[in-house]
């Protein structure tokens, strides 16, 4: 039998089958949207490619560097022939000066030759020459760099307007989204690499990182270019990868767009960054802290010291939990720094704390971070001795004379305990507590003799605690440890 066609069948069709098979037809056209959506794998990358590579540069640098000319002798050390080519070496021409050429990649962020690159890329150059897809070349000059995020800006002068690609939202990105990365790996030329989002929101090394991580291939020379979504916009800056032999193994890192178009932003207003600074020292709340200090949860972040700044100016003490900034609810450092340096310099913004339980809101106007990095100095601790001790929770302690002072380099106005030895099997030196810290706190509250830590401990059973909250300072650097009252 001839297969009826829909038409066919509605023409015969009651009112009632009709509306059915409308259905049906509607049910059939919307399944069929759905899966051509949810595939997201396309047929090929070509139509992509094409439309966004005359956007992508490849970036030669030329670097002047001193080179030692004159004979070279190559001579086992202590051999009775070293001291004879040393005085050759030191009759040649001494330092002469070399140049020296490194490759990388980039991207066109508009038509009138704004440029986006790795720092690490330019870094040092005396000359930069950028090479467009369509084969002409161009001299830029540095805008302004951000070695924090790894971020240059450059610019060329052309006399047309050039091919440029925009910035997308990196927060959209999922894991198993498709991905292509464009660059100059291994000084090849223009290539085009297709993958998927790995992961996100991966931290390297950097305060400000946020990495996505993907397995398209990323090679030395892809730093600095694109990585692009399937809408051709940018979401990524690629810059490193994770290699045991320096090729790509599939997984690569670029720096989220929506940090790198702050950096940009202000790269091309100033020439340089302007981060908000909060002016506290910061640490993670473990379970172990939010237990010894009454909260509910593990989230937050754990203030340990408050330098002068605008923290201090705007009422924050040491010991507070950050648990709000500028209506951002905090769930750890990491968080924090990220929201702090995004806000504007000079903004006043409210800021929630948890204080002995209960929360407080304090107003703080930022400060700029570039100008409050570096002043604190750092020290390096000796292992004292002294005479009067206590041991407690794997601890040795001894309360601070000047003969101890004098040698932790500490001021004559420190107080505390000094920690004089930690038992090795002990929690507190799982927790990395070392003979030369010193204790200046034990529950928010201060600790200025051995019987002010015992008062301290007691007064943590009585009230049911299972651990007890211990500010230690390292060479300046505080920071807050949960102690279990068990391993007293």
């Amino acid at each position: 039998m001839k297969p009826q066609s829909l038409a066919q069948i509605k023409d015969r069709a009651t009112p009632m089958r009709l509306f059915w098979l409308t259905t049906l037809s509607m049910v059939l056209v919307l399944s069929q949207s759905l899966m051509a959506a949810a595939r997201g794998a396309p047929e090929s990358f070509a139509d992509l490619a094409e439309r966004i590579s005359p956007s992508v540069v490849n970036i030669t640098t030329s670097t002047t560097v001193a080179e030692r000319t004159g004979p070279q002798g190559i001579v086992p050390e202590g051999s009775p022939f070293e001291d004879f080519f040393r005085e050759f070496q030191e009759r040649g021409d001494g330092e002469q000066p070399r140049r020296s050429s490194a490759l990388g990649s980039g991207f066109v962020i508009s038509e009138d030759g704004f440029i986006v690159t790795n720092n690490h890329v330019i870094e040092g150059a005396d000359e930069i020459l950028i090479e467009f897809f369509e084969g002409f070349e161009l001299p830029a000059e540095l805008i302004g760099t951000d070695p924090n995020t790894d971020i240059a800006l450059l610019k060329v002068t052309a006399d047309e307007p050039l091919k440029f690609v925009s910035f997308g939202d990196s927060d959209v990105a999922r894991v198993g989204d498709w991905v292509v990365a464009m660059g100059n790996p291994l000084g090849q030329g223009f290539s085009v690499s297709a993958g998927i989002v790995s992961a996100r929101n991966r931290a390297l090394s950097g305060t400000y990182d946020d990495y996505i991580q993907t397995d398209a291939a990323i090679n030395r020379g892809n730093s600095g270019g694109p990585l692009f979504n399937m809408d051709g916009d940018v979401i990524g800056v690629n810059t490193a990868i994770l290699s045991p032999n320096g090729g790509s193994i599939g997984i690569g890192f670029s720096m989220a767009s929506n940090v790198v178009t702050r950096v940009v932003d202000q790269l091309k207003e100033f020439g340089e960054t302007r981060r908000g600074w909060l002016g506290v020292r910061i640490q993670d709340v473990t379970p172990d802290v939010a237990e010894a200090l009454g909260l509910e949860e593990a989230n937050g972040a754990l203030v340990s010291d408050v330098p002068d700044g605008p923290a201090k100016d705007g009422g924050v003490l040491a010991g507070d939990v950050i648990i709000s900034f500028d209506g951002v609810d905090v769930s750890d450092t990491r968080q924090l720094v990220r929201v702090v340096a995004n806000a504007p310099v000079g903004k006043t913004v409210r800021v929630v704390v948890n204080r002995n339980g209960e929360t407080q809101t304090l107003k703080i106007t930022l400060g700029r971070r570039e100008e409050a990095q570096g002043a604190v100095p750092a020290a390096a601790p000796a292992e004292p001795e002294a005479p009067k001790q206590l041991e407690l929770m794997g601890l040795t302690l001894s309360p601070l004379t000047d003969e101890i002072r004098t040698e932790l380099q500490l001021s004559e106005t420190a107080r505390g305990l000094a920690v004089v030895g930690v038992e090795e099997t002990s929690q507190a030196f799982e927790k990395g507590l070392r003979a030369g810290d010193i204790i200046t706190e034990a529950g928010q509250s201060p600790v200025l003799e051995l019987d002010d830590l015992q008062k301290r401990v007691e007064e943590a059973k009585e009230g049911g605690r299972k651990s007890l909250l211990l500010l230690v300072r390292r060479g300046g650097d505080p920071r807050f440890v949960a102690l279990s009252l068990d391993a007293e």
